[in-house]
């Protein structure tokens, strides 16, 4: 059984900075990418970051230039490192991997349960 467990949540005033962690653990053959969505108050999940295993990464327009997102494949983890935060950034930060637990299985989407964000003016 795969589980991703976030981490590095938190209140922080505009401007400030965060780091967001996140960890696979588990049986695990592969996984082939891994993110961070977002979902505010009233508002849909919506995708942050994504990084797949050689590296190419995916953002937000509304978050480039100020967030960064790495990975560590061999520990299956992957960060998010927030800069010049906003109060628009307020949200939970979902973790998020596609993988398979065997060779021969499905790519199968899994979420962590959310840390949450909150930046105040």
């Amino acid at each position: 059984q795969v589980q991703l467990v976030e981490s590095g949540g938190g209140l922080v005033q505009a401007g400030g900075s965060l780091r967001l962690s996140c960890a696979a653990s588990g049986t695990i053959f592969s996984i082939n990418g891994m993110g961070w969505y977002r979902q505010a108050p009233g508002k849909q999940r919506e995708l942050v970051a994504t990084i797949n295993n050689g590296g190419r990464v995916n953002y937000a327009d509304s978050v480039k230039g100020r967030f960064t997102i790495s990975r560590d494949n061999a520990k299956n983890t992957v960060s998010l490192q927030m800069n010049s935060l906003k109060p628009e950034d307020t949200a939970v930060y979902y973790c998020n991997a596609v993988g398979r637990r065997t060779a021969w299985s499905a790519d199968q989407n899994y979420w962590g349960q959310g840390t949450q964000v909150t930046v105040s003016l």
